[in-house]
């Protein structure tokens, strides 16, 4: 990453790392105000910061956040989420063949993508039965 993280920083990555499912910006104010966290600009700051370096992703359809659990995400061009609507688990993955379909539609478009977000919602396996 190159810079060390702040301390509000390290808090809300530590909080989202040990956490069962994605966090909105709220619960983490909650679950950090005993750490002297008092207000949401603390929280957002650190959020903001820690998606630009992508330690974390921010879940659209949700509006919340999760940890990256891709060491090599950064790598990849294109992340995205299973999101289950029975368990709320969230399966993050990346594929070249998702990859190369949207920079192949971007180049026949001339179209420039800034952020890409793909988001599945459905049924995760184990819920299935």
């Amino acid at each position: 990453m190159g810079k060390a993280l702040t301390k509000n920083q390290t808090l809300v990555l530590d909080t989202l790392s040990k956490a069962d499912g994605p966090l909105s910006a709220y619960s983490i104010l909650d679950d950090l105000r005993d750490e002297g966290m008092q207000a949401p600009p603390q929280v957002y700051r650190a959020l903001e910061k820690l998606l630009k370096t992508g330690l974390i992703h921010r879940l659209e359809s949700l509006n919340a956040y999760i940890a990256c659990r891709d060491p090599d995400c950064v790598s990849h061009p294109v992340t995205g989420f299973a999101i289950c609507e029975t368990c709320g688990d969230v399966s993050e993955f990346a594929g070249e063949k998702i990859s190369k379909q949207l920079k192949d539609w971007e180049d026949d478009n001339g179209f420039l993508v800034e952020k890409t977000t793909i988001e599945l919602r459905g049924i995760c396996r184990p819920c299935k039965g």
